[in-house]
């Protein structure tokens, strides 16, 4: 009983925490569209309007406005999923329709806490286990802004790339409490970070910035360290993979896309580290046990 009130609890906090990360895209955005404008870039259209809308990008002084109109939103416009719902999906000063990008992260966050505490594999029994949790559920706010961003326009923003970074390595000297050869663990995640960043930069280099960019190199040292484990890394590497097969396949056969078309591959990286970071553990079981059953 106490773990589905905790799962539930940590659903409603990860709803605010997903109206959080939607509402930091767009300012990340904002700063994103004037940095190319300052750069000599055109800037028009929906763009300009974002730009003219969000006025700051500060995450601790900026209000949230409606993207349209540019009018700041009270607080009870802004409850998760609530409102939107209450609202129609519309803005309640211009009428406009939002869209389902908001109500979409907010869910995708709660749902990741929710899981991710569900169904942890380690046991929450010390100090340095929570704080290895913790890190796991901040850097999932973290990724799903990445997720966003990178599959509506192509790029993985460093501000959240860094800030992930040392995310990451808390996340991994916590997996060296209690052990008793450190040298072996450090061993691990240096192998983790070779197997998810080192083959992508191998790639990055070899095919000229062609088929990957360097900020899926940055994204797999991230992912790396969030795992600290060389085995669920190389679990994540190939369960991205499958991901983005399963999914680029159809749309390449029908002709939604192309061969040559440009793919992002970070939100499939996410995916693959989710899946690996809490089922990896047991995926990885089963396969030694199915291996051992054959053989």
């Amino acid at each position: 009983m106490i773990v589905l009130m905790n799962t539930i609890l940590l659903g409603v906090v990860g709803l605010f925490f997903g109206s959080f990360a939607g509402a930091t895209v767009w300012r990340l955005r904002a700063s994103q569209l004037r940095e190319d404008k300052k750069a000599g870039e055109k800037v028009g259209g929906r763009d300009s309007n974002e730009v003219k809308a969000i006025k700051k990008t500060s995450i601790t002084k900026d209000r949230s406005v409606c993207l349209h109109c540019g009018h700041k939103l009270k607080w009870y416009d802004l409850i998760p999923i609530a409102s939107w719902l209450q609202l129609g999906g519309k803005c309640r000063y211009c009428h406009k329709r939002i869209g389902w990008l908001e109500p979409t992260i907010e869910l995708g966050v709660a749902a990741f806490f929710a899981v991710s505490y569900y169904f942890w594999p380690y046991q929450l029994d010390t100090a340095w286990a929570l704080v290895q949790f913790a890190s796991w559920l901040v850097a999932g706010v973290g990724l799903a802004m990445l997720f966003v961003y990178d599959s509506k326009w192509f790029l993985l923003p460093d501000r959240v790339m860094y800030t992930l970074f040392v995310i990451g390595a808390v996340f991994s000297l916590t997996t060296l409490y209690g052990q008793t050869d450190v040298f072996s663990q450090v061993a691990n995640i240096a192998l983790a970070v070779t197997i998810l960043s080192g083959l992508y930069y191998v790639i990055y280099v070899v095919s000229k910035h062609q088929w990957i960019g360097y900020g899926d190199v940055k994204l797999g040292l991230v992912l790396a360290l969030l795992l600290a484990d060389w085995k669920l890394a190389a679990l994540a590497l190939f369960l991205a993979n499958l991901i983005g097969t399963v999914v680029l396949m159809p749309m390449m056969l029908s002709g939604r896309i192309k061969r040559q078309s440009h793919i992002p591959f970070g939100p499939f990286l996410i995916a693959g580290w989710f899946f690996a970071g809490i089922f990896g553990t047991q995926i990885i079981d089963w396969y030694i046990l199915f291996t051992l059953g054959t053989s």
